[in-house]
C-alpha cells in the first residue's frame, strides 16, 4: 500500500470489505429491487433466531444498531409518560455516544459516571448508585466491549447486576464488538436473555463490523417477545432494504469470510500490540476491532499529524487524557501505520 493513499482507521469499520457472497447476493437480487424485500427480511429474521437460539418474536431488525438503540430510548420514554414517571438514561464515560444523543434530542436528562480511572473499567457500583438515588425508570446504555476503550466488563458482576434489579432499572447492552471477544470470561448477554435473566434486558447488535457491511446499515435488538413487541411500536416500518437483507444472508452463510475477517483483526492487534511493546507505549487489553493506546504528547496534535500523512485516527475522548483510538485495519494497513508512528518516535513527537 502507498503512503499517499488516505487510511480510514477512526471510524472501527472493517477494511477487508464485504465478502464477495455478500457482493454477489446484492447483485443477484438487482433485477427485484422494484419489489418490498418482506421475504428476505423474514429470512434474515429467521436466520438470526437461529444463529442465537432464540425464538422469531425475540428480534428486531434495524437501520443499523442505532435503530434499535433509539427505539429503546422512545419506548422506556414513551413509558415513563405514560405512568407518570420521570425518566433518565444513565452511561459509563467515555462510551459510544449514541444512546446519550438521541435521549438529549427527546429531552431525556443523561448522567454520565465516569470510568473507574485505574483501569478505565465500568464503575457498576456508581452507575447503579445513580439509579438507587433517582425515583423513575433509569435505562443503563452499556457498550460491552466498551467504545473506545475496547475492553469488556467484568461478567460476573454485571450479570448478578442485571439479575438482581428492580423492576424501573432496564439494560441496553450493546455488543458491536462481542464477535471479536477472546477473554474466556466473557458472556454474551443474550445468553442471559435465553435464560429469562431479566425482562428489562435489551441486547443490540450490528452487521457494520465483523460482516463489513456498515453501509448496508443493518442491526438487530434481542430481547423477551414482550419487550420486542414494545420496541417494534417506535420502529421504522419497512426499514430493512433489499441489498443489506440478502448482504446479511449470505456473510452469515459465509463461514470462511467470517473466519477470515476475524482472523485479519487478530494479526492486526497482534501487529500493533508488538510495535506499542516497543515504543513503550501503554495499551488497554482489545477485545475489540480497535485499540485504545496512549499518546506520549499531545493528542489533537498528534492526530493532526497523522492526517498529514494520510492516515485518519479516531478522536479525542474526553475525560481521558493522552489515549488515542485506532481502527485495526488490515496487515497491509498497520504496516503503513506503523512505519508513520515510529517516524513520529524518532522525530520525538509520541
Amino acid at each position: 500500500m502507498q503512503i499517499n493513499q488516505l487510511l480510514e482507521l477512526n471510524s472501527n469499520e472493517n477494511s477487508l470489505g464485504m465478502a464477495d457472497s455478500a457482493r454477489q447476493a446484492i447483485i443477484n437480487t438487482l433485477d427485484i429491487g422494484f419489489r418490498y424485500p418482506d421475504d428476505q427480511r423474514a429470512q434474515l429474521i429467521s436466520k438470526i433466531a437461529s444463529i442465537n437460539s432464540v425464538a422469531e418474536n425475540q428480534i428486531s431488525l434495524g437501520d443499523g444498531s442505532s435503530e434499535n438503540i433509539r427505539t429503546v430510548v422512545q419506548m422506556l420514554l414513551n413509558k415513563a409518560l405514560n405512568t407518570g414517571k420521570r425518566f433518565q438514561v444513565v452511561v459509563p464515560h467515555p462510551t459510544f455516544a449514541y444512546a446519550e444523543l438521541y435521549a438529549v434530542r427527546l429531552g431525556v436528562p443523561v448522567v454520565k459516571v465516569p470510568l473507574m480511572p485505574e483501569n478505565y473499567d465500568l464503575d457498576l457500583q456508581n452507575l447503579q448508585k445513580v439509579a438507587d438515588d433517582f425515583d423513575g425508570i433509569s435505562l443503563f446504555y452499556l457498550c460491552n466491549p466498551n467504545n473506545p476503550t475496547a475492553t469488556i466488563a467484568d461478567t460476573v458482576a454485571l450479570k448478578n447486576w442485571v439479575a438482581c434489579s428492580p423492576e424501573n432499572h432496564y439494560f441496553l447492552l450493546d455488543e458491536a464488538y462481542a464477535e471479536y471477544v477472546t477473554a474466556p470470561s466473557f458472556e454474551s448477554g443474550i445468553e442471559w436473555v435465553r435464560q429469562d435473566l431479566s425482562n428489562n434486558l435489551i441486547v443490540v447488535r450490528t452487521f457494520s463490523k465483523l460482516c463489513a457491511l456498515a453501509g448496508m446499515r443493518l442491526g438487530y435488538a434481542i430481547a423477551s417477545p414482550q419487550t420486542i413487541a414494545s420496541l417494534e411500536a417506535f420502529m421504522s416500518i419497512d426499514n430493512t432494504n433489499l441489498s443489506g437483507a440478502v448482504a446479511a444472508l449470505a456473510t452469515l452463510e459465509d463461514q470462511e469470510y467470517l473466519e477470515r475477517s476475524l482472523r485479519t483483526t487478530n494479526q492486526s492487534r497482534q501487529m500493533i500490540e508488538e510495535v506499542l511493546d516497543e515504543l513503550e507505549l501503554r495499551y488497554l487489553p482489545s477485545q475489540a476491532n480497535f485499540i485504545f493506546h496512549e499518546i506520549k504528547g499531545e493528542v489533537a496534535t498528534y492526530i493532526k499529524k497523522m492526517r498529514e500523512n494520510n492516515i485518519v485516527v479516531g478522536r479525542e475522548f474526553p475525560p481521558i487524557e493522552g489515549f488515542s483510538r485506532l481502527t485495526l485495519g488490515t496487515a497491509d494497513e498497520m504496516a503503513v501505520f506503523i512505519a508513520v508512528l515510529k517516524s513520529f518516535r524518532r522525530q520525538g513527537w509520541i
